[in-house]
């Protein structure tokens, strides 16, 4: 299905934790015969297509809008089948699987020339990853192909993390959204470069810096890429509402509040663990005012669908309140700094 389809994507219903198999038969051959599905994993919802077919891999980037500059994660179902994709298998990478998959961890290896260069943006190398969800587990294995699928939104704006967010986005885009409610985990995996001497972080996620050097050691934080992009989520901007977004320091917080009310501008507001906030009543007044766990694990299942409520307020700004500078907030950290870019 194209973009310019005239017909609405059809949604079926999924049980999450036992997924009907005549509905996942019916989602798995549309990904067998280059078609497009969304559907749920433990992270977000995925937009996905069969990674061998290029064909069906320019159709994603077509749905999303999306630059073909920015590759794609491949699904699996195991470790064993990354080996369709994988050129090589670094011991490190072996190690990670065993102690994180199936699981939100994506990881970056040397492709093998089956892989279309739509999924890699002409790269070399391939992320993948072998999700922890019954939904994407059980389509993937019917489908018999590793599944190429970034977050099913228009490129740039919100991930979503239940089937209505990406019918907001790609209604008519894409063939099916198989509806397995929300996802638990709420935002994207974490994402490591295993190819190199030093294994390098491309983007925080659910699993930590810290989980990841207990297992292997010493990892690098790397800001920005150098030359190809090798996974997603290394755009300035990204995981954007469509509301303008600032991110604000805590103790800078309420005078840029107070300003924008002066202002006459109707304001959300998105705080961490404020919930004897003094002005949160005025917020409300002439905006919405939310506070969010101050457990970082909690706050990112909270994290999206917070975004996506506070998106169809009718808002003229949303101000967020700065996390923690800590490693446990790093990934929500890097999304709401994402958000908050502004385009020239």
């Amino acid at each position: 299905m194209g973009s310019d389809s005239l017909m609405n994507t059809e949604i079926l219903t999924i049980d999450q934790f036992s997924p009907n198999p005549d509905t996942i038969s019916r989602a798995a051959n549309l990904i067998r015969t280059g078609r497009l599905v969304a559907f749920p994993t433990e992270t977000v919802y995925g937009l996905g297509a069969n990674a061998i077919d290029s064909t069906a891999v320019r159709g994603i980037f077509e749905a999303k809008g999306r630059p073909s500059s920015n590759p794609l994660i491949v699904h699996v179902a195991d470790s064993i089948q990354v080996l369709n994709v994988a050129r090589e298998w670094p011991e490190t990478a072996a190690r990670l699987a065993s102690r994180f998959w199936p699981g939100p961890l994506t990881i970056v290896v040397p492709k093998r020339s089956e892989v279309p260069d739509e999924v890699t943006a002409g790269g070399p190398t391939v992320a993948v990853r072998c999700p922890n969800h019954a939904v994407a587990q059980a389509l993937i294995r019917a489908a018999r192909v590793p599944i190429a699928a970034p977050s099913a939104n228009r490129s740039s704006e919100l991930s979503p993390t239940r089937a209505e967010h990406v019918l907001k986005g790609l209604d008519g885009r894409i063939d099916l959204i198989l509806d397995g409610g929300s996802c638990p985990g709420g935002i994207e995996s974490t994402v490591v470069d295993v190819t190199g001497d030093v294994v390098r972080l491309l983007r925080p996620g659910l699993i930590s810096i810290q989980m990841l050097e207990e297992v292997i050691g010493k990892v690098k934080v790397c800001d920005k890429s150098a030359g190809v992009a090798r996974s997603p989520g290394q755009m300035a901007k990204h995981y954007s509402p469509r509301t303008k977004l600032r991110l604000i320091p805590g103790e800078d917080l309420i005078d840029d509040l107070l300003e924008a009310i002066r202002a006459g501008l109707r304001v959300g507001v998105l705080t961490f663990s404020r919930n004897d906030a003094p002005w949160a009543k005025s917020v409300e007044s002439g905006g919405s005012y939310v506070n969010l766990s101050d457990n970082p694990e909690l706050a990112a299942t909270q994290l999206y669908d917070t975004l996506h409520r506070l998106d169809q307020e009718q808002l003229d700004l949303i101000l967020v309140e700065e996390p923690p500078r800590t490693p446990e907030w790093a990934a929500i950290r890097d999304r709401l700094a994402r958000a908050a870019v502004l385009d020239d």
